[in-house]
Order: structure tokens, then C-alpha cells, then sequence
């Protein structure tokens, strides 16, 4: 604790307790890294500056402020937990009862309930259970239940009941900072005096982990097809079971009659095990098919994107103008 006093990073979510800002910055930071989230949150939080703001929000507002974090099931659940809250009139206090709120599990509900209430329960992140881990020498699978839950208690038994709140972004921060998943920087550790896998040199060989899903490599071409400055999209169906309600930019092979222009980049982008390959090409179409819409390019920032048609869209500033026509279009 010392250490992290000295060392932590300056993070805008570590400078309040209240808890309705620390639940928005554990949300985000679930599958994401600290320094993406930072411009996310604070834009986050102008708009919506407390659970009633946020309850009475339309979720396509919602989705527009989270587009390009990506799973956009933590946005909705986040906005279910505001309207808990703001019927309720106050935060929930403990760690059960925060944890009945939609989209927290057991860590966010610890991390939440230690550093705004100081209630003693141990967060158990990827960093915290790297640390463990090492500091134990437990060469465990860290995909099995039965390693997690025996990591937790050490953990449990580890946490400073005086100031939990702190102790828990300490373990947190040595692990995202000291304690990294490839050459750990042993030589500034803090607690290297006490830790099995630094003293036997095994601190390169564990954690140990379980075989990973094989990648599947794919290829994709999407198409932005642009009009009087505006740009043909259409929006997902409600029962779209992916990304339901965001907008994107159709596939040539939703175009008929498309007369197809310059390649003008491509781009990777990752889902899970799913690596994609993005190129993004231009054309014209004579009118918008079914299913699909004109949109001006200047509020494309004001709706809900998918990241890949967010990625695709910022490519524009490489296109040339293209030639204005007198074809009368619509927009939302």
C-alpha cells in the first residue's frame, strides 16, 4: 500500500468514492485498458453525471457514448443498474446487494463495495489472480473454478480489513504495472522478498493458463457508398441477437446494382477468437435498397456505430469528394 501510494497511476475514477462513478469506470474497464477508458469515462460522465441522468437516457444516446469500447451488453446492463438506483433514490451499500444490480459479478461488486464503503471483500481481476499466483507459486490451471475459488480466499485472507479499498487497487495496480503477464519487473516489486515464483525463477513460467480457443482468421469488404455528404447505412434489427440497434455500413453483396470503386484501405479488427481483416471500398448506387438509409456523414458521432463501420468511416478523410449529383435524399 505504500508502494501504490507512490507509484499509482493518476486515473480519473481514483479520485472520487462515489459509487455510481466507480461502477461506470469498473464496467468499462472490464476487457479494456485503463488508458482506452480514460476519454470514455469522463465523456461518459459529463452526460450522464449520476444514475438518474442515466436512467432517463434513450439508449441509443447510451450506445452513441460507448461506441468503440465494444461489448455493448456492459452499456445496457449499466443502464439497468442506474434505473435500479434512481428508483430506489440511493446506491445499494453492500456487496450482496450490489451485486443484485444487472451486469455486476463478483469482482466489480467487491471493487465497488471496497472503495466506496470499505467493505471487506477481496477483488480477484487477471492482474490480482497473476500476483497470487507468483507470489504462491501456483502452477494451477487459472481456467479452472476450482483454482479461481482457491485463489480467492488467499486473497480474502491477504486483504487489509483497515483499508480494503486501497488494498485492493494496490494488488490491481502491481498487476497491471509490475507484475505483467510477460517479463515482470521483479527488480521493483515491492513484495519480491516474499514471492515463490521470484525466488525460484519461475516467475516467466507462471501463471499457467489452459489451451486457448484456435484463432479463425477472416476476411470481410465493406462499403461506403457516399451522396450529397451522406453516407448509406442501415441499423440492426431489434432481434439481431449482435449488436442490436447499431448502426453500420452494408457488405457489396447487400447492394445490388452497385458499381464498384477504389479500395481506399483496410484495417484488422479483433472479436474475441475471431480476427478479422477489413478492407473498405467505395462505390455508387444509383438508389438505397431495402433495408438501408441515407445518413449525414456530420452526425454519424451523435448514433451508435459498430466499431468496424466506426473504423471504416474514419478512412473518409482519404477519399476525394465525390461528385455532387441532384438526386434528392432523405435523411433521419
Amino acid at each position: 500500500m505504500d508502494w501504490y501510494e507512490r507509484e499509482k497511476r493518476d486515473l480519473p475514477w481514483r479520485a472520487t468514492r462515489d459509487p455510481y462513478c466507480i461502477l461506470v469506470s469498473e464496467i468499462m474497464l472490464q476487457q479494456t485498458r485503463a488508458q482506452t477508458v480514460i476519454p470514455y469515462y469522463r465523456r461518459f460522465l459529463k452526460r450522464f453525471p449520476d444514475a438518474r441522468s442515466l436512467a432517463k437516457a434513450r439508449e441509443a444516446d447510451v450506445l452513441a457514448l460507448w461506441s468503440g469500447l465494444g461489448y455493448y451488453s456492459r452499456a445496457r446492463n449499466l443502464q439497468r443498474a442506474a434505473c435500479v438506483v434512481a428508483d430506489k433514490g440511493s446506491f445499494p451499500q453492500t456487496y450482496d446487494a450490489i451485486r443484485e444490480l444487472a451486469g455486476v459479478g463478483p469482482y466489480t461488486a467487491a471493487a465497488v463495495a471496497s472503495i466506496a464503503f470499505g467493505a471487506p471483500h477481496a477483488v480477484l481481476d487477471a492482474n490480482v489472480m497473476r500476483v497470487i499466483a507468483r507470489l504462491r507459486g501456483d502452477g494451477a490451471d487459472l481456467r479452472s473454478a476450482r483454482t479461481r475459488a482457491r485463489l480467492q480466499r488467499i486473497a480474502d485472507e491477504l486483504l487489509d480489513l483497515c483499508d480494503p479499498g486501497t488494498f485492493n487497487q494496490a494488488m490491481m495496480e502491481l498487476g497491471a504495472t509490475v507484475c505483467a503477464p510477460k517479463s515482470p519487473k521483479c527488480v521493483v516489486c515491492p513484495v519480491a522478498q516474499f514471492c515463490e515464483a521470484h525466488q525460484t525463477g519461475r516467475q516467466n513460467e507462471l501463471p499457467v493458463k489452459g489451451r486457448k480457443r484456435a484463432a479463425e482468421r477472416i476476411k470481410r469488404e465493406v462499403a461506403l457508398v457516399i451522396r450529397n455528404d451522406h453516407l448509406l447505412v442501415r441499423r440492426r434489427a431489434a432481434a439481431e441477437s449482435l449488436m442490436p440497434g447499431f448502426w453500420e455500413v452494408p457488405e457489396p453483396g447487400e447492394l445490388p446494382g452497385w458499381i464498384r470503386g477504389k479500395v481506399v484501405g483496410s484495417f484488422r479488427h479483433t472479436i474475441t477468437h475471431h480476427y478479422y481483416t477489413i478492407q473498405v471500398v467505395t462505390g455508387e448506387l444509383a438508389a438505397a435498397p431495402r433495408g438501408l438509409t441515407w445518413r449525414s456523414i456530420r452526425t454519424l458521432d451523435r448514433i451508435p456505430l459498430t466499431t468496424i463501420s466506426r473504423k471504416a468511416v474514419g478512412l473518409l478523410r482519404r477519399i476525394p469528394a465525390p461528385k455532387q449529383v441532384t438526386v434528392p435524399v432523405k435523411s433521419p
